[in-house]
């Protein structure tokens, strides 16, 4: 360091930390004075400086700064240049009676001839600073800097992450802290010695070895109390990291990044976390002692992808692992909605968080619309060891707590953004934090800005929520109203068992207790008064099966009927699946003789006969009944053929088709024939109808005429997608071409006549164009055609069955088979044996004959 022009700071090399310091005076010379600060509470005590002492100062620091010296520097003598310079004067009093005095006074007698510094005409006020100590304001001072660079001198060096700069050309002299990062420091208390913090004084030789004196740019960044926060910059990029000091300390282990004020930081926060990571890892320094929070899991259990099952409250999700085990996953420093201060609840009705917390409904919601059924990234940040109970807090046990994203967006930072939870703030020690924590902070500030969500100044949404489970007199005043609606949506909130579940109502905002019509599932274990009693076999498979496939899924149900405990009773779909058929045929249900009034009675019969045949689950000790031996002549001589007449509407892509009942053409014709008469009579007012999906409607098709339909998705009043429910076909219409549904004609009077089927026996092609020939020959041979059809075997989404062209009786599936345009799907069951070997002949010549 330079303290002045006759007077320096030196030190030796360092062995094993800082090297002791010393203060050297230039003999025989005197330059002028600087400037000092005037003593707290002395104001007009301030020291007057000496002209010519500053640029003395500014000439000795260029020269000598971070240079190696002994008596003369490159060979020059400095006492002599400072004379020459005319930036420093003999001492008065001193004889020439020595070589070295008789050249300094020559040199002075030069500089005065020369009129060089001091001995120049004038006063020499101009070489004056004009320092300044304080600034008035410093958040307008920074901000009018716009984060340029500003050249600077760095006078002092607090501790390692703290300096006192002075900012040129305008001689401000200000205390920066550099942004993002702290250093250790010194403890300072009254009358006790200074106390340095492990590694305080080695990060402050770091920083002064590297910055003290030396020429720098300063980005000034923004502004706690009357400190300035910034970044300084070596422009000479001796210090390595672009001359970074910042990065530097937290790469070398000297300093670690600090939360409050690493936002501001304009190189980009993962910078310096990056830099801090480098530190950890390596356990420099200050981390000498660090472990990492995921320190003693295997890199399978750190990072991994996972299936989402289910979703708790706002903050945490259940996920099945790829080994099929399911694990709760807590989404790292976020904090979910939760009632502040007195809670105006009232204290005689339990609270039900879900809906009574404002916008916890509204975050759970967020999470399984997102997740649920979808494949996510897991990356485990910390596990939160257990905790007891003390009288403020539960118990907690130990939780997991990661980064999850899908589609490369963080979900909690999704969830912070729109303001439906908040970030959770640690100890600066504290390491067990999310590893995307600044991204976390950031959302947080633009949540807070927008006025989103837990942050809005408006009123808070409230959720009535009316819950009729196993209100009998609710029930009965609500049961009609279900009945009515036909097919309505409904979100599964819990699953009790196989079949017995809690369903949200949304349009009509209630729960209710849906039982599965039609089957008989094996009852869960139960606590009873006094005892336990046990469940029945396949009770937790089959409750595990409905769980995976429903559970917080978007359903649509049809109720049918109640029972005396005021639970409803109907069909539930997903994704068009009757979970009851499901069951059924997955062998954890058996038909209940209830189901022989349902039009989906045969469904679930072909479905039981299936699974009997595999003798699995609640079917494992099942025996055939004594026609044994009539059953076993029949399946070694063919498999049972029901052909019935079908008029085919449709062709999909996928190459399903839909088809219409022969026998109940006449009623449909009659049907719409009436519709259109009454819709005639009564024509719908354009635009009064505001779809909803999954309501029955009736469409107007491109031909002008009305026909029943179904809504599958509202984008917006100009794009309805509608499915066409007796003829299979799918449109997406305006609003305008749409009117409700007259209940004469409703789905109770006539059921829906188009019915989706799926070839049996052979593969669609995976690739598209192959696919897409198969489609146009079926289209050419059959659509608005008769056919003869026959159910195979049922299948997930629909039935398998063969067609036959009504004339010729040929197999319409064996023909695609022949024409090479698909492939056979071979199954193992008796039955099917002499269809699946004519149909590998039909395979095996088409491939001789390169067909296709």
């Amino acid at each position: 360091q330079v303290l002045s022009g006759c007077a320096i700071i030196v030190r030796g090399q360092p062995r094993g930390g800082p090297p002791p310091e010393r203060q050297i005076n230039l003999s025989n010379i005197r330059a002028g004075n600087l400037a000092r600060r005037a003593a707290a509470g002395q104001p007009d005590a301030k020291d007057t400086p000496d002209p010519w002492g500053f640029p003395a100062r500014e000439f000795l620091r260029k020269k000598l700064i971070g240079k190696e010296v002994c008596f003369t520097v490159d060979g020059e003598n400095i006492a002599e240049s400072l004379v020459a310079e005319g930036l420093a004067s003999r001492r008065e009093g001193i004889r020439t009676n020595n070589l070295e005095q008789s050249r300094l006074a020559e040199l002075e007698e030069q500089a005065k001839s020369a009129k060089k510094g001091m001995w120049s005409e004038g006063s020499g006020s101009h070489t004056i600073r004009d320092l300044k100590y304080t600034i008035e304001n410093p958040r307008h001072f920074v901000d009018s800097m716009h984060q340029k660079p500003v050249n600077a001198i760095i006078e002092h060096v607090r501790d390692g992450s703290v300096v006192r700069a002075l900012l040129l050309p305008d001689y401000y002299l200000v205390t920066v802290m550099l942004s993002g990062i702290k250093c250790p420091t010194f403890k300072r208390e009254a009358d006790a010695p200074e106390v340095p913090e492990p590694f305080a004084a080695e990060a402050k030789f770091f920083t002064e070895s590297r910055l003290l004196q030396r020429d720098v740019q300063i980005v000034l960044e923004s502004c706690h109390n009357q400190n300035i926060l910034g970044t300084i910059l070596h422009p000479a990029s001796a210090l390595g990291l672009n001359g970074n000091i910042t990065e530097l300390l937290l790469r070398e282990g000297f300093a670690r990044c600090v939360d409050w004020s690493i936002a501001v930081y304009t190189r980009g926060a993962e910078k310096l976390r990056a830099a801090e990571r480098f530190a950890k890892e390596r356990k420099l320094r200050i981390w000498r002692d660090y472990v990492a929070p995921t320190a003693n899991l295997d890199q399978k259990d750190k990072q991994f992808v996972a299936k989402v099952m289910q979703v708790l409250n706002a903050d945490a999700i259940v996920v099945k692992l790829s080994s099929g085990d399911h694990k709760t996953i807590h989404l790292s420093s976020i904090r979910p909605p939760r009632l502040e201060g007195d809670s105006t609840q009232d204290k005689n009705r339990k609270l039900r968080p879900l809906y009574d917390i404002p916008y916890m409904f509204e975050a759970r919601e967020f999470l399984r619309k997102k997740l649920i059924g979808k494949k996510v990234n897991v990356t485990v940040d910390y596990i939160r060891p257990a905790s007891s109970a003390t009288e403020t807090v539960p118990a907690f046990s130990e939780r997991t707590c990661a980064t999850v994203s899908i589609g490369g967006i963080n979900i909690a930072e999704a969830l912070v953004s729109k303001g439906l939870a908040t970030v959770i703030r640690y100890r600066q020690d504290d390491d067990q934090r999310s590893s995307h924590y600044d991204e976390l902070l950031a959302a947080e500030a633009r949540a807070i800005k927008n006025g989103k969500g837990l942050h809005s100044k408006k009123e808070v949404p409230i959720h009535r929520v009316a819950d009729i489970s196993g209100d009998t007199q609710k029930a009965k005043q609500f049961l009609p109203f279900l009945q009515r609606a036909g097919r309505s949506e409904a979100v599964v909130e819990y699953v009790f068992s196989g079949s017995r579940l809690k369903l949200f109502m949304p349009k009509e905002t209630c729960l209710i207790t849906f039982l599965l019509a039609g089957i008989e599932c094996p009852r869960g274990a139960r606590n009873l008064p006094g005892l336990v009693q046990e469940g029945e076999p396949f009770s937790e498979e089959a409750t595990h099966f409905t769980k995976e496939l429903v559970l917080q899924r978007e359903v649509e149900v049809e109720v049918e009927s109640m029972d005396k405990a005021g639970n409803f009773i109907g069909w539930l779909h997903i994704e068009g699946v009757n979970l009851s058929v499901a069951l059924v045929e997955h062998a954890l249900s058996k038909v209940h003789f209830t189901a022989e009034r349902s039009s989906y009675y045969k469904a679930l019969l072909a479905a039981e006969e299936a699974a009997k045949q595999k003798k699995e689950k609640v079917w494992s000790h099942y025996e055939e009944t004594p026609v044994e031996e009539v059953v076993q002549v029949l399946e070694e001589k063919e498999r049972t053929a029901n052909y019935k007449p079908v008029f085919v509407t449709e062709i999909t892509d996928d190459l399903h088709f839909y088809v219409q009942d022969v026998e109940t053409g006449a009623q449909l014709e009659k049907l719409m024939e009436n519709m259109r008469t009454e819709v005639g009579n009564h024509p719908p007012v354009e635009g009064s109808y505001s779809p909803r999906r999954g309501d029955f409607c009736i469409a107007k098709f491109v031909d002008g005429e009305w026909y029943r339909a179904r809504v599958e998705k509202v984008e917006s009043a100009s794009k309805v997608h509608i499915f066409y429910i007796d003829y299979g076909n799918k449109e997406i219409l305006p609003s305008t071409r749409l009117a409700t549904l007259p209940p004469a004609f409703s789905t109770r009077v006539l059921p829906a006549q188009a019915t989706e089927y799926k070839f049996a026996f052979i593969q669609v092609p995976q690739d598209e164009d192959a696919r897409a020939d198969a489609v146009d020959s079926v289209v050419r041979d059959i659509q608005n055609t008769q056919c003869l059809l026959n159910v195979e075997h049922l299948g997930p989404g629909c039935p398998h069955v063969t067609l036959q062209f009504l004339d010729s009786k040929s197999d319409v599936g064996l023909g695609l088979v022949k024409e090479g345009l698909v492939m056979v799907e071979v199954r193992k069951e008796k039955q099917f044996q002499k269809v699946i070997t004519e149909y590998l002949n039909a395979q095996e010549t088409a491939k001789s004959a390169r067909v296709s």
